[in-house]
């Protein structure tokens, strides 16, 4: 690769020059924030990009901005409904895309939820693990013969998966009590586990799947669960580990830059670079074992025998082999 980027560079950076005519994306979480930069920028390079969403009618307003973009390129925008809390909607929007028939080039598995107090989707999973990873599981191995070969799968994962690795004997913090930060790290542990596992079923069909961390950005909904105290107190444990680790002081990103390693990933790494790894400020992220929230990605989230174990237990829940 000849062009570099790193932590400041924005959706329109990564992309500079870039032509997607002809590309087709679905992104999940299209209704705010970094689902709704993805979908502008790939939009306005020409793409056709499916946004899903809870609700519909928020989307709508949430994404003028988007069909303005479309408007002005060769590019197209629509919206489909769907509430990952919810199996039921996840099987009837994957329906929906399998009638249309449509293929995809990329699938950008965005949306979640982060320190959510305790509870259940409707389907009884613990609310963060459900949303963030079990809807998203069953959504994409419903619609995975949509992905053309040579397609890719970018799951936004975070660097919260360092809270903590899954716990298949546990997922719904029934023997253990609740902890919206580990219930939130175990969810995106469980994101980058399941981007390991679907680029090994599907590699050999030229189809590849990474997880990223977008860096910390506050101006999303992504932190609605959260008070400002709540929010200086994360800041001050994260800046505190960073000092003692001898790293540099903790950047905020803005929504362009923090969207800008999901697009990365799917459009401008190379695929044999990305596949089942874990990306972060638009490269591939190093091992790195310390505690504390900080670069790099934990072992435990890359193990292949657990993603292959996580992967049997979410055909479980569900109730879906795949």
């Amino acid at each position: 690769m000849t062009q570099q980027f790193g932590a400041t560079s924005t959706t329109d950076d990564v992309l500079a020059g870039i032509d997607l005519s002809g590309k087709r994306v679905l992104v999940t979480g299209a209704s705010a924030g970094i689902g709704v930069e993805t979908c502008r920028t790939l939009v306005a390079h020409g793409a056709d990009v499916v946004g899903a969403a809870r609700d519909l009618k928020k989307a709508e307003a949430a994404t003028q901005g988007v069909r303005a973009a479309a408007e002005g390129s060769k590019g197209s925008f629509e919206l489909v409904e769907l509430d990952l809390a919810s199996l039921a909607s996840v099987r009837s929007c994957a329906d929906r895309l399998n009638a249309d028939g449509g293929p995809f080039d990329i699938v950008i598995a965005n949306a979640g939820v982060m320190a959510a107090p305790f509870g259940h989707t409707q389907d009884g999973f613990e609310t963060q693990f459900g949303t963030n990873h079990l809807g998203h599981f069953l959504l994409v191995n419903r619609i995975a013969s949509l992905l053309k070969p040579g397609g890719r799968l970018v799951n936004l994962s975070s660097a919260g998966h360092r809270y903590g690795n899954v716990s298949l004997d546990d997922p719904g913090f029934e023997q253990t009590p609740y902890d919206p930060w580990v219930a939130y790290g175990r969810s995106k542990t469980a994101n980058i586990l399941f981007a390991v596992e679907f680029d090994r079923r599907h590699r050999d069909s030229g189809i590849r799947a990474t997880a990223v961390h977008p860096g910390v950005i506050w101006d999303t909904e992504l932190s609605r669960y959260m008070t400002e105290e709540d929010k200086e107190a994360l800041v001050a444990t994260i800046g505190a580990g960073l000092e003692a680790a001898g790293q540099p002081p903790l950047v905020y990103k803005s929504i362009p830059q923090g969207a800008a390693t999901s697009v990365w990933s799917a459009i401008v790494a190379e695929p044999s670079e990305i596949g089942g790894r874990y990306c972060e400020d638009c490269h591939v992220a190093e091992m790195q074992e310390s505690e504390g929230l900080r670069g790099g990605v934990q072992p435990y989230a890359l193990d292949p025998e657990t993603a292959k174990a996580l992967w049997a237990k979410s055909e479980e829940l569900v109730g879906e082999r795949f």
